[in-house]
Parts: C-alpha cells; sequence; structure tokens
C-alpha cells in the first residue's frame, strides 16, 4: 500500500459513477494521421474511444444496456465530464445514452 510523508498508509480512491453513467478512460489522442504524417505537439486527431473503467449500479442493472467493464467503446463526448483524478485527464464520467457503440471481437466461426 502506498505510504504518505509521514509513514501513515495512503488512502486509495476509486470514482463510482452514479445514475445511469460509466466511467471511460478515453484512448489516447493520435499524433500521426492513417498515411503516416506525424502531427505537430499542439495538432491531435481527436479520439472518441476509450474503455469502461466502472458501471453505476443502475446500469449494470438495466438489461437494455449491455456494456460491461473493460468494453471499448465510442462515445459522444458533449456531455462527458472530465474527472480530474489523473494528470493527464483521460477519465470521464459519460451519460450511458452518448455510448454510440460496443467495440466486439467476432470468432473466426462466424459466417
Amino acid at each position: 500500500m502506498p505510504r504518505r510523508t509521514d509513514g501513515r498508509p495512503q488512502k486509495l480512491e476509486t470514482v463510482e459513477p452514479v445514475g445511469k453513467r460509466v466511467l471511460i478512460r478515453k484512448d489516447e489522442d493520435k499524433k500521426i494521421t492513417k498515411v503516416g504524417i506525424h502531427l505537430p505537439d499542439k495538432m491531435e486527431i481527436p479520439t472518441l474511444t476509450g474503455r469502461v473503467i466502472a458501471i453505476s449500479a443502475q446500469v449494470e442493472r438495466d438489461e437494455d444496456y449491455s456494456v460491461a467493464r473493460y468494453d471499448r467503446v465510442l462515445f459522444h463526448p458533449k456531455h462527458a465530464v472530465p474527472v480530474d483524478f489523473e494528470g493527464d485527464n483521460r477519465l470521464f464520467v459519460v451519460p450511458i445514452e452518448d455510448v454510440l457503440a460496443i467495440f466486439r471481437s467476432t470468432g473466426s466461426d462466424s459466417p
């Protein structure tokens, strides 16, 4: 367990979304285009994909939503609320309605 400067154990914080929301860690913005052009540091291709880190209890109980922890998703950023929890600010609380797609891998047996 991490220790503070006074020697006592440091409490770990977690973020748990409430209501119909999920917590998403946004993927890194791309600095190289599909054709291999390197973009300057100030110019990046905005990424709207990420991994679901946590799901609210309300979404987890609702059978209409098939999202699960660690799913890679596409989300609409308009209502996403950044969480000032990490230095790089890649965590966002997102309403479940703004999760637009879930990336699923298909097995080799599918037609």
